[in-house]
């Protein structure tokens, strides 16, 4: 069985705090297939990472956490940004057009400045057709979350519209890459996107910190990649 990450954050976000390079050496000490960079309304880091992928063993998914104007929506499998600020139907047809998938990631969760989709607005945009053969998955353990029911409510959500469920770490540190992983059958991108589509993976927990522990770590590795790029020094 494969095992990935399907959400992470590089300094390409505004909050994040690890180098592309320092993200790939986390994800081959931890043994993961395949993740996926998903900074915030941003691209260029996740192809640069997939550039580098293989010099870690690890395979790289292109991606972005893009802001709609619902809530959050992972879209994995494109090469180009989508705009932020449009409705999730009208972002998930652009993430379609582009030959992308969609998971609706930490659905419900509050805290941390989450902007998350509700369960009435994903109901809602999966009853057109076309969204529904898109938006193919609901990550339903979020592995740096603070609101730890909108995990159990998020499982709740895919079981009843039997929708694929995603474990992921959301992580904005390298710290808790891996917090959340999703299982899946085969070992590549490729067979990740087929579970994906068949419903067949499984959301694993595979560690879980604190929200003190969560937002202290992401303090001071904030204040650390600050640092760096006011100083220029290189990466670790």
């Amino acid at each position: 069985m494969g095992l990935a990450d399907l959400h992470l954050h590089t300094i390409y976000s505004y909050d994040g705090t690890a180098s592309l390079a320092a993200v790939l050496n986390r994800a081959k000490q931890l043994g993961l297939d395949v993740i996926a960079i998903t900074d915030h309304d941003e691209i260029a880091g996740a192809l640069k990472a997939m550039k580098l992928a293989s010099n870690y063993g690890v395979e790289v998914i292109p991606g972005s956490e893009i802001t709609t104007a619902d809530g959050d929506l992972l879209a994995f499998f494109i090469t180009e940004k989508v705009p932020a600020g449009l409705s999730l139907i009208e972002t998930v047809l652009r993430v379609r057009e582009l030959g992308g998938v969609c998971v609706a990631p930490h659905p419900m969760a509050g805290g941390m400045g989450m902007k998350s989709l509700s369960a009435r607005t994903i109901l809602e945009a999966l009853r057109n057709p076309l969204v529904a053969e898109t938006l193919i998955g609901i990550e339903t353990y979020n592995g740096t979350s603070i609101d730890r029911i909108s995990n159990h409510s998020a499982n709740l959500l895919a079981s009843s519209l039997n929708i694929a469920k995603t474990g992921s770490s959301d992580a904005h540190v390298i710290d808790t890459i891996g917090f959340g992983t999703t299982e899946f059958e085969g070992n590549t991108a490729a067979d990740l996107l087929m579970a994906l589509k068949n419903k067949t993976t499984k959301a694993r927990r595979q560690n879980e910190w604190s929200a003190f522990r969560i937002i202290g770590s992401w303090g001071m590795r904030y204040m650390e990649s600050a640092f760096v790029r006011l100083t220029g020094l290189a990466w670790a």
